[in-house]
């Protein structure tokens, strides 16, 4: 609301329509026409899909602050991923007519829409990144950077209203992993568990966090020897 005049605001206000999702509740799911251009007041939000295995895929989670599906609108094409309410949440949208009358007169508007492709898009590669990753404490820490992203959701802040459960759900490893992950974190001085939620201390090293390598016993692993031939090769 802020990036609109007060005219575009004003039309945007009347047509918004607010709702209330149950845990389980689907927002949108996968071939359905698109209806809304969505965004979260409060609750916890996962995207996802299903492979052609059936097993489903987790793109993101999306918390308080963020919208979603404006990918969609723009190409008024049906679902290709499904929308679905971990915990009660209160949802916002605005009818696609209208999304397309504010892409037609706001520039302003526009400009919000590319930042939050372009940063979407970000979010999708780096998501790529953290399903190939086998150290669970480095798929816990880059989910949880993921959903403190100041650009895409706001509303989070330095607090992150999130259950144990509710985070195994969106990086797919079990209740049990995740706290213990989450106390690896914690001991590195990234974040700090508080009730309810998760606080972050040190964003910038939460999305970057990589811990030491280790041999099965715990220790430091050497360093690897170095082969004659690169001794070689630098010297020449």
């Amino acid at each position: 609301m802020a990036t609109l005049t007060p005219t575009e605001a004003a039309v945007a206000a009347s047509d918004m329509r607010v709702l209330h999702a149950e845990p389980g509740e689907y927002l949108c799911r996968v071939g359905r026409p698109v209806t809304f251009w969505f965004g979260l007041i409060d609750g916890l939000l996962k995207m996802s899909n299903d492979s052609a295995l059936g097993m489903p895929i987790t793109f993101t989670g999306v918390p308080p602050g963020g919208w979603f599906g404006e990918g969609t609108v723009l190409k008024h094409e049906p679902y290709r991923y499904n929308i679905q309410a971990l915990r009660k949440s209160v949802v916002a949208g605005i009818t696609v007519p209208t999304f397309d009358w504010l892409l037609d007169r706001s520039i302003a508007f526009n400009r919000f829409v590319m930042r939050q492709l372009n940063e979407r898009l970000g979010q999708f590669i780096a998501a790529r990144e953290i399903d190939r990753m086998s150290d669970p404490d480095v798929r816990v820490a880059r989910s949880l950077g993921a959903l403190f992203h100041p650009l895409l959701y706001p509303g989070v802040g330095r607090l992150l209203r999130i259950t144990q459960t509710e985070l195994g759900y969106l990086v797919g490893l079990s209740r049990q992993r995740v706290n213990q992950a989450l106390h690896t974190l914690q001991d590195a001085g990234v974040i700090r568990v508080e009730y309810g939620g998760v606080r972050v201390i040190d964003l910038d090293r939460l999305r970057r966090f990589d811990p030491p390598s280790t041999h099965p016993l715990g220790e430091r692993l050497p360093p690897p020897p170095v082969r004659v031939a690169d001794v070689t090769a630098k010297s020449g």
